[in-house]
């Protein structure tokens, strides 16, 4: 019965508006036709349904938004390549982690594409994430993928711990500034 309500509650959702106030006898249409006037109806969904097609759509939207968007350059495929690069990292890579004098050394393993992905992106963060907060790291790439190691001041040493590998990957506010100059046909590496 449950399965039954749903299920005709999931319909009613997707009828349009008006097809409802007619299902339901013309006294209704006076009460659809003041909530129409009246009213806005329930909010839109906001949400792309999938993260890479999202922050995609977003790119895009900013780029259609700026008059002075070279569309020469732009490279939407390269965005969608980088984000390949991180889904493989946070979800597929291998990741063991030893401590070291003053932080954490993390080896970070995975096999073909995983592997590429895994140097792309260790090895850019590094070089990005360098120095800040006093934190250092330094990356290096194996035959597996890349070996990180990132050094803390004392005081932050259960932050790195806490973070491990993926949280310190997510550090730093350049990652939406960074799609943004490879949807641009920049290099943000160099």
């Amino acid at each position: 019965m449950l399965r039954i309500a749903l299920l005709i509650g999931l319909t009613a959702l997707a009828l349009p508006v008006h097809a409802i106030a007619q299902a339901a006898g013309g006294h209704h249409m006076e009460s659809h036709h003041a909530m129409m006037s009246g009213h806005q109806m329930a909010a839109a969904p906001a949400e792309a349904g999938q993260a890479a097609f999202a922050a995609i759509q977003e790119i895009v939207g900013l780029l259609e938004a700026d008059p002075s968007t070279d569309w020469s350059k732009v490279n939407i495929e390269a965005l969608r390549q980088h984000l390949i690069d991180m889904d493989n990292v946070t979800l597929r890579a291998e990741v063991k982690s030893e401590s070291v004098d003053g932080g954490l050394r993390f080896t970070v393993s995975g096999s073909g594409p995983v592997k590429n992905s895994i140097q792309r992106m260790v090895i850019a963060h590094a070089a990005t994430m360098n120095g800040a907060g006093d934190w250092t790291f330094n990356a290096v790439q194996t035959d597996e993928g890349a070996v990180l190691t990132v050094r803390a001041p004392a005081k932050d040493q259960d932050k790195l711990g806490g973070l491990g590998f993926i949280g310190i990957m997510t550090r730093g506010m350049h990652h939406q500034a960074h799609h943004l100059m490879i949807a641009r046909g920049a290099d943000p590496h160099h």
